[in-house]
């Protein structure tokens, strides 16, 4: 199984276990993430959700090949895609979501952070949204969120350029709570969802609810509308000269366009 999930003392473990690959997503792998937050929100023995990746890497992003093969849809189609699926579901769960980041995390990998409560970062973490790079657009209300956090101009080298950020950085600009040392993430992550057996659980989803219902419908109508802009620019031929020019290992040629 790429995603591993298991529930030790009130912490349901989300684990994108997929090494070889550098933990890409694929398809059934966002499914997967989906079903498993749905079902921590379901169960109440779950008090906390911790979300992590494997040590040096915590996601490299999207799987290329299957992206390709299996892209979203299009127009209203797409909002029922398992990549979508998995950001409504980590939008939706009501228990604190903490992620604990242990090394680099691409496309995906930075922008899910936007809708975790609590993130620890590796000190060999490294961030990045090269969305632009690849023909695409921002996703995930990252064009939202990303210049609220840091302002249009910081933000437009992380979202226009791609500009990488460090986990500095990403604390600086309120993406990460904390950095940590590499060995240290995962368990401190864990110990924070923890603390949260000892809180009263409804008094903590009502809480979390409070402060994340004035963005909500922003949140969703900029998802929306990011997703059927992503899916034209998936199609276009600036993007399959990207994703060519990754696949055969050279650099892209834009200049035709």
């Amino acid at each position: 199984m790429s995603i591993k999930t298991a529930t030790i003392d009130g912490v349901a473990t989300i684990e994108i276990a997929r090494p070889e690959k550098k933990n890409a997503f694929t398809v059934a792998m966002y499914q997967a993430m989906a079903d498993a937050l749905n079902a921590a929100r379901e169960d109440a023995a779950v008090r906390a959700v911790l979300i992590t990746g494997q040590p040096g890497i915590f996601t490299s992003g999207n799987d290329v090949e299957d992206f390709l093969t299996r892209p979203p849809g299009q127009g209203s189609d797409s909002m029922e895609s398992p990549v979508f699926r998995f950001m409504r579901a980590l939008l939706d769960c009501d228990k604190p979501v903490v992620a604990a980041v242990t090394g680099a995390a691409i496309g995906i990998g930075t922008t899910m952070l936007l809708h975790c409560d609590f993130v620890y970062v590796s000190d060999e973490a490294r961030l990045a949204m090269p969305f632009v790079a690849l023909g695409l657009v921002p996703e995930y209300a990252s064009s939202l969120l990303v210049p609220q956090l840091m302002g249009h101009r910081r933000a437009a080298e992380k979202l226009l350029l791609g500009d990488p950020f460090t986990p500095e950085q990403a604390v600086e600009c309120g993406i990460a709570n904390a950095v940590l040392p590499a060995a240290e993430v995962v368990a401190h992550a864990r110990r924070v969802a923890a603390r949260f057996n000892a809180l009263p659980p409804g008094a903590v989803r009502e809480a979390k609810q409070l402060m994340r219902a004035p963005e909500r419908e922003r949140l969703l109508q900029t998802i929306r509308t990011e997703g059927e802009i992503f899916g034209r620019r998936l199609r276009s031929p600036e993007a399959m000269e990207a994703f060519q020019a990754f696949l055969q290992k050279r650099k892209p040629d834009f200049s035709r366009f």
